[in-house]
C-alpha cells in the first residue's frame, strides 16, 4: 500500500501532465477528482496540489508503476485528440518511472486498435510482464 506522501505524487503528475496543454478540460478535472477520491485524498487537498505540487517520489512497487501509467493513459485519452507533445510527456513519465521503453512503446502502438484508445488493464499488464521478467 502506498503512504500519503506517494499518493499526494501520484496526483500531482498527473495534474502536470493534464496540464500539458495549458487548461484542464472538465472530464480531465472529474477524473483527476475520482483518481483523488480512490486514494483517499480530499478535494481540498487534491485542489491545493494544483497550486502547490509535491515533489515527485518514485514508488517502490513495480505494480504501482504499471498503475499510474495505466491512470495516465486514461487521462490522455480523455481529450478530442494526442498531441505528440502528451506522448512524448507520457513516454518520459513512464520511463521516470523505471518503466522499460519497450512496454512503453508497445503498450502507445497497441492504444490504436482498441475502441477510444483505452488499453484494458489485463493487456496492459501482460505487455509490463514481458519485459518485466
Amino acid at each position: 500500500m502506498i503512504n500519503r506522501v506517494e499518493k499526494l505524487s501520484l496526483l500531482s503528475e498527473m495534474i502536470a501532465f493534464a496540464q500539458t496543454d495549458a487548461s484542464i478540460k472538465t472530464i480531465e478535472y472529474k477524473f483527476l477528482l475520482g483518481v483523488a477520491k480512490q486514494l483517499e485524498i480530499s478535494k481540498e487537498d487534491f485542489n491545493y496540489l494544483f497550486e502547490f505540487p509535491v515533489n515527485y517520489v518514485h514508488l517502490k512497487s513495480h505494480s504501482e508503476r504499471i498503475v499510474q501509467f495505466h491512470r495516465l493513459v486514461l487521462l490522455m485519452n480523455l481529450g478530442q485528440t494526442i498531441t505528440t507533445k502528451e506522448l512524448v510527456k507520457l513516454h518520459n513519465f513512464g520511463l521516470r518511472m523505471g518503466l522499460s521503453h519497450e512496454s512503453i512503446n508497445r503498450v502507445l502502438d497497441l492504444m490504436e486498435s482498441f475502441p477510444n484508445k483505452i488499453v484494458p488493464p489485463d493487456f496492459l499488464i501482460d505487455i509490463f510482464k514481458v519485459q518485466y521478467n
